[in-house]
């Protein structure tokens, strides 16, 4: 812990996180049902990874898309406008209530995604739903996959450095079950297994003053990234021709990739602050998947205790993609556990194969 004082002027807080999902929530044993899946091999794919239950876009009533694949192309493009729009827009309200401040306060907007491709992009949707002012910058991240909520958290960080005072928001709408495909390949099982719908945000200001920020959060140190492109096949959400829709595919390799790399990833990060892995109190992850934070644990040599937010995130949503980091923050505050000079490193993992990183403050 370090308890130096020093002045807060200039520094990127963040001053509030929101979440949505969809009311429908499902267990993976009604998911299992819902698509048909009687192969062993297959259900234990559902049953051993560390998830109880997700949030899917689905009614009941239409659940059976799930199983026979009768959405086309179109149809889940347009789940996805519909519902990323919704779930967006409940959690920037969530966010900016936190934040005690007012949908027109927000001054930047950036909207991340991968689950669809807009145009009319997903920041103007947001903006219309929203009721946003009109100078309201915007930029949209669009197919950086679950790294990208850090790297909206970079734009946004940049931004805020620019314009003191003013409310800048990351937004991570994602609606994973607009990307599903149904076969009984395992390969799909894995994305079918893992991933849910969900949407959070975040809002950060930088002090124009000395003025004190509200201890639930941390501010912002520096961010970081790191690119592995031996690995840019691992993970690809590419168009199939006999399907005639986009798919995702995740190759088997990742946990070990991940693991391999990720002390390196954050090295420079934690030496160049002049920290060790030791002083960092807590652990903000992406909620990958159960061999995925296993492999971080492991060559980390962190305890399961210091990512119990990012598991109970993967074990109530599954991995809602560049969003879940955010779930696993609001959870760590609402814990209420930090302390004022601690240490916290945000990561999230994505397609290229990338590690993002931030190191925070309280």
């Amino acid at each position: 812990m370090n308890n130096n004082k020093q002045s807060h002027a200039g520094r990127t807080h963040i001053v509030g996180v929101g979440t949505a999902t969809s009311p429908n929530r499902y267990t993976q044993t009604e998911i299992l049902a819902l698509q048909g899946i009687e192969d062993e091999k297959l259900r234990a794919i559902y049953l051993q990874g560390g998830i109880e239950t997700r949030h899917l876009s689905v009614e009941m009533a239409a659940a059976n898309n799930l199983a026979v694949g009768e959405e086309s192309q179109g149809e889940l493009l347009e789940r996805h406008r519909r519902e990323a729009v919704k779930i967006g827009s409940q959690a920037i309200l969530n966010c900016v209530a936190e934040a005690g401040a007012r949908v027109e306060d927000i001054a930047y907007l950036c909207c991340v995604t991968s689950t669809g491709f807009l145009v009319p992009s997903l920041s103007i949707l947001l903006s219309q739903q929203l009721g946003l002012v009109k100078h309201c910058h915007r930029a949209d991240i669009v197919g950086m996959g679950c790294s990208a909520g850090l790297n909206g958290l970079q734009s946004a960080y940049n931004w805020s450095a620019r314009h003191p005072g003013k409310l800048g928001l990351v937004v991570c709408a994602e609606v994973c079950s607009a990307a599903y495909v149904s076969d009984n390949k395992i390969g799909t099982a894995v994305v079918n297994s893992l991933f849910g719908d969900g949407a959070s945000a975040i809002a950060v200001k930088t002090s124009s003053t000395d003025e004190q920020a509200l201890p639930r959060y941390p501010y912002i140190t520096q961010m970081n990234s790191y690119v592995l492109t031996t690995q840019m096949e691992a993970m690809n959400f590419s168009w199939q021709d006999e399907r005639s829709k986009y798919s995702f595919y995740l190759s088997k390799e990742v946990p070990y990739a991940i693991g391999h790399e990720v002390k390196n990833a954050l090295s420079d990060l934690i030496f160049s602050n002049g920290l060790r892995f030791s002083d960092i109190d807590h652990w903000v992850i992406h909620s990958g998947g159960k061999k995925v934070l296993d492999a971080i644990c492991l060559n980390l040599n962190l305890p399961k205790h210091a990512i119990r937010h990012t598991k109970s995130v993967l074990r109530d949503y599954g991995n809602v993609s560049s969003g879940s980091f955010l779930f696993s923050l609001q959870r760590l505050a609402e814990e209420g556990c930090a302390a004022p000079g601690d240490i916290g490193v945000f990561m999230t993992m994505g397609p290229g194969m990338s590690i993002e990183s931030a190191l925070v403050r309280w």
